[in-house]
């Protein structure tokens, strides 16, 4: 399904409204498939997206793509920026899209008459060509795609705080497997951390 209108549609319905972001994340969600010449919507785990934001922009993009983070194709590294790069799984072939610098400016001279800016966004990245609302590069990623895809099944304990990771997320540090919240501080701390101490098995019989 590639037809913008009705991807829209998905997208507004999950969202309550439709806006100009969605617009972009689904403009970028079809451009991004067709750099790789995959086909949309992905029903497998081949295309990867990897998003700069959340918010309505992503809810564009999964519209568009079906990549989701329930099936671990949709995630999210938090730069605050309207961005995305999608990766072909298969042959780790990757480009980042993100909206040229001057699109809102230019979003006046496809919405002849609208003078509100929000609706002249929301009408023209509908229509804009891409080569005006788009730059697309190639990407090596920083980290291999085998490494972000993990694998199934694979377990571990930490031993620091006793949770459980998967996804290969864990890391060794001085000999000791850590998640990595304790192994380099997370978005949270334990308000009474003496109450949640991890005590081991085998020290608590």
């Amino acid at each position: 399904m590639n037809n913008l209108n009705e991807i829209l549609v998905i997208s507004a319905a999950r969202h309550s409204h439709l806006c100009p972001r969605q617009v972009l994340g689904a403009r970028i969600g079809l451009a991004g498939a067709a750099a790789l010449g995959l086909d949309l919507p992905r029903h497998d785990k081949r295309l990867l997206a990897i998003l700069e934001t959340d918010g309505c922009f992503a809810d564009g993009v999964e519209a568009a793509t079906g990549c989701t983070v329930g099936h671990r194709t949709l995630r999210i590294e938090d730069y605050g920026k309207i961005a995305a790069t999608f990766i072909d799984v298969q042959t780790g072939q990757a480009f980042r899209l993100a909206p040229k610098l001057d699109i809102r400016q230019q979003a006046y001279a496809h919405a002849e008459g609208e003078t509100r800016h929000y609706f002249a966004q929301l009408q023209a990245y509908q229509i804009m060509p891409e080569r005006e609302l788009f730059t697309l590069q190639p990407v090596c990623l920083s980290v291999p795609i085998e490494k972000i895809v993990s694998r199934a099944g694979v377990r571990v304990n930490c031993a620091a705080c006793g949770e459980e990771i998967i996804n290969e997320r864990e890391v060794v540090l001085n000999g000791r497997i850590l998640c990595r919240s304790c192994a380099l501080g997370g978005y949270y701390t334990l308000e009474k951390p003496e109450i949640y101490k991890f005590v081991p098995q085998c020290l608590s019989a």
